[in-house]
């Protein structure tokens, strides 16, 4: 192994790279297992193909700490000098996609289809930064564990607001938008017909666009429509196939108009059958994004908050919290309808998007439960038991006390308001 760098000693080498060598290392302060990606120090001098490896380098470290996703692998740290240098990213154990595009090796449709919505949601967040990745191939999607991904590999990224002319023709041939491949100006479109090329290859095991040569291949991706994905895989429901043929239409702008479109035609798809038990982590993401008092938190402390939850599916008439009973949980009614009675007045009728719970929440089980929640329909349940939220992040819990805060004045205020028209 070679001498540390920093505070990160390498363990095992884990690859190569278009610019280094990639380790397993370790953080010495931290003792957290790191990947470190350390640059090859011949290319500071290279010229022409090695400039350009050079320059990805540098665009990679100058994201360090800037991109804060729980879908894309943190870039920790970074140092380079004129000899030198090193990245620091968090270490995702699972492998990449690419071991599970080979015929065989397929994943469940339900799997794959909930990373197709995490990975909306980070290439999403990044075009928000100002960021196109310009190289979404299956070796830059990582697996955490069963559905969870994180992106990887920024150093091929179009910087909207960088200084610097930067070429528009990196990324890898197969997968490359027609626009990229004619070397036109990059949107975030770009991204959305390569991740439409990977989703094509994880759900059929074939690529959609395929030629002897170079030229042909680029001809194809240019010209050719790819045959629609049930044509391959007899099992995919016609669902898949509008979305992804709609990914990999020739014109930009005959492709979805943001990101967030397309994430939710995705989870639409994901809804019909295969997920009518389960709860799939799309459904949590949408349901949770459609409330109204959760409005300002923005998407990565809207997934904290998926992960924070205890989800359940219930039905009509199944008692959530009673009165004068222990409690702490905050619950939110992703769906559905309940009732809120205190001696057996109606106090208030819930729907879908509210909240209940929160007087106990706010001082951890402390008093009892104030009131009983009984729901009305059949209904999808989010529970934040007490301190769940010690876990995410500032920001994220100062968001949720702020908008619980604010929701709670307003209702404050209707009860005085309601009161002063009560006969004396």
């Amino acid at each position: 192994m070679p001498q540390n760098y920093g505070k990160y000693k390498p363990i095992k080498k884990l690859g190569r790279g278009a610019s280094g060598t990639v380790y397993l290392a370790e953080d010495r302060f931290s003792g957290d297992n790191v990947a470190l990606k350390v640059f090859d120090p011949e290319l500071i001098t290279a010229t022409n193909q090695d400039q350009k490896r050079l320059k990805q380098f540098l665009t990679e470290a100058s994201l360090a700490g800037k991109l804060a996703h729980p879908h894309i692998a943190a870039i920790l740290d970074a140092a380079v000098d004129e000899d030198a240098g090193y990245i620091a990213l968090e270490y995702v154990s699972g492998g990449d996609l690419s071991q599970f595009v080979p015929p065989g090796t397929l994943l469940p449709l339900d799997q794959a289809i909930e990373m197709a919505f995490k990975a909306c949601g980070a290439f999403d967040y990044a075009f928000r930064q100002g960021i196109i990745h310009r190289d979404v191939k299956p070796a830059n999607i990582m697996v955490v564990s069963g559905s969870n991904i994180k992106v990887v590999d920024f150093g091929a990224a179009y910087l909207h607001n960088a200084a610097a002319t930067q070429i528009t023709n990196i990324g890898s041939p197969g997968y490359m938008s027609p626009e990229q491949l004619q070397g036109g100006t990059l949107g975030f479109h770009s991204d959305m017909f390569s991740l439409g090329v990977v989703l094509y290859e994880l759900f059929t095991g074939e690529r959609p666009f395929v030629g002897r040569n170079m030229a042909e291949l680029f001809s194809m991706i240019a010209l050719r429509d790819p045959l629609p994905p049930s044509r391959m895989r007899a099992e995919l429901p016609e669902g898949v196939d509008r979305f992804v043929m709609r990914m990999l239409q020739k014109k930009p702008d005959e492709r979805y108009p943001s990101w967030a479109e397309l994430a939710l035609d995705i989870a639409d798809v994901g809804s019909l059958g295969m997920f009518r038990n389960a709860i799939p982590d799309s459904e949590r993401f949408a349901a949770l994004r459609r409330i109204p008092i959760l409005a300002p938190l923005s998407d990565p402390e809207i997934w904290e908050l998926v992960y924070a939850a205890q989800w359940r599916r219930v039905q009509a008439r199944t008692v959530l919290m009673r009165e004068g009973e222990e409690g702490g949980s905050l619950y939110f009614l992703a769906t559905g309808d309940a009732t809120v009675t205190k001696q057996g007045r109606l106090l208030n009728m819930l729907r879908a998007g509210e909240y209940f719970g929160e007087m106990a929440y706010m001082k951890d089980g402390l008093i009892p439960r104030q009131a009983t929640a009984e729901t009305t329909t059949d209904a999808l349940i989010a529970e934040f038991p007490a301190g769940a939220l010690k876990q995410a992040s500032t920001n994220c819990q100062l968001g949720v006390a702020t908008a619980l805060l604010h929701s709670l004045v307003e209702r404050l205020a209707l009860s005085d308001e309601r009161i002063a028209r009560v006969p004396t």
